[in-house]
């Protein structure tokens, strides 16, 4: 079974300064994870995971990843500024964005991001708004279906993502035309995988790619981003990612088709839900019960503050705090308050039996949880907690309140104070 990294006892003590819901985060397991990762690629000396800000964008977060020798990935302009604001700069920023407005670039520019372009378009563009850097990303769609055997992982021709293979040729000459001295190569084929032979793969398409592109061109290729794709197990049941067995799977695909032939080519990544989704939680108070057709258990969170299972269908396991040895004796949906039927945390859910002021805590809310929140409904986004390793906790980014929600109508004499 999944265990909690709170207890009832700590969720009680943190519910006295901060109610429910929060979403609360465990600094340890973060900081482990990340030493895993960069051990499993210790290989390679230029790697560098760039960890991706939309996943978790706060400063928090993006702080511990910084201490821990991490980059950032942005995917638009206030990501850079948080970025900015938080000491990263140059090399330490992977700016990957798709449809990009000029002053995203302009800025990406300012502050040396490496950019990643996504369209073979954008280098006019980029070079009218702000200028071609010396090195610069490309990111590949090889369209069709990206298979593993003979399992469809992804299929990238539905993508709206990337450049065509013939497009990537063509972008490295006229790049290298305008000035790029060096490249980097950037794909996303698949989303959350099992199993542990996705990174190996996609290495190894990437790799045979830059030899080619390398010999036609004569460009020099420095690093391949093999951005996100690793997925976690969301149901007890499902195992976790063998990430030295990953690891390992890219240091061979490396050896065979780079070698030492074309110099030092850095691996880098861009996870967000390996690297957060597993240390992070939504936290959260019964407050209702209803039994008509079925069970139901009304809880003080919604949709707006994990939406995952509102519009994927997403199973996020659920312990009740204090709970955790009892019998699923009873069989419930876990909903929210929203004017949406698909607004539930869980549907005919076996758990223990609940009562009012019973805490849940919903796993695997640390990536694209907060981040995703909205206000539909008039709902206010909830605090975000970090534990620490002392069991102490703090405040990282506090509840919204009905001022805040109404901030953008100040333009009406009703709400300008």
């Amino acid at each position: 079974m999944k265990k909690p990294f709170i207890t009832l006892e700590k969720a009680k003590e943190i519910q006295k300064q901060f109610p429910t819901p929060y979403h609360i985060y465990d600094r340890d397991g973060i900081e482990k994870n990340i030493i895993r990762l960069k051990d499993a690629f210790a290989w390679n000396k230029g790697f560098k995971e760039y960890f991706a800000v939309k996943a978790t964008p706060n400063p928090a977060i993006l702080k511990i990843m910084k201490e821990n020798g991490c980059g950032v990935d942005c995917s638009s302009y206030t990501e850079l500024i948080m970025a900015d604001k938080l000491g990263f700069k140059g090399d330490e920023i992977m700016f990957s964005s798709n449809e990009t407005a000029a002053k995203e670039y302009v800025l990406a520019r300012k502050l040396n991001a490496i950019i990643n372009l996504d369209d073979i378009t954008h280098i006019e563009f980029l070079e009218k708004h702000a200028g071609i850097p010396s090195k610069i990303s490309l990111r590949f769609n090889p369209g069709g279906e990206f298979k593993i055997g003979t399992k469809i992982m992804g299929n990238p021709a539905d993508a709206k993502y990337g450049l065509t293979r013939p497009q990537m040729f063509d972008a490295v000459e006229k790049l290298m035309k305008k000035g790029v001295k060096e490249f980097g190569i950037h794909a996303f084929l698949a989303s959350n995988t099992a199993g542990n032979d996705y990174y190996p793969e996609l290495a190894r398409l990437l790799f045979v790619l830059i030899k080619e592109i390398s010999q036609k061109t004569g460009a020099k290729f420095v690093f391949v981003n093999l951005s996100g794709g690793i997925g976690i197990p969301y149901k007890p049941e499902e195992k976790p990612a063998a990430i030295y067995k990953i690891g390992d799977g890219v240091r061979k695909a490396y050896q065979e088709e780079l070698g030492d032939r074309y110099g030092e080519v850095s691996i880098f990544t861009e996870l967000g839900r390996f690297m957060l989704a597993p240390y992070g939680g939504l936290v959260t108070e019964v407050i209702h019960f209803k039994h008509i057709y079925k069970n139901y258990a009304g809880v003080d969170a919604c949709a707006a503050n994990l939406m995952r299972p509102a519009i994927y269908g997403a199973y996020h396991h659920i312990t009740v705090l204090g709970k955790e040895n009892e019998k699923l004796s009873n069989t419930y949906d876990v909903v929210g308050s929203l004017c949406e039927n698909s607004d539930k945390f869980a549907v005919d859910r076996d758990l223990p039996k609940l009562e009012y002021g019973d805490i849940l805590f919903i796993h695997d809310a640390g990536a694209h949880g907060h981040a995703m929140g909205y206000n539909y409904n008039g709902k206010l986004r909830s605090a975000e907690i970090l534990l620490n390793k002392d069991g102490t906790f703090e405040l990282i980014r506090r509840a919204e309140t009905a001022s805040d929600y109404f901030a953008t109508l100040d333009i009406y004499p009703e709400f300008s104070d």
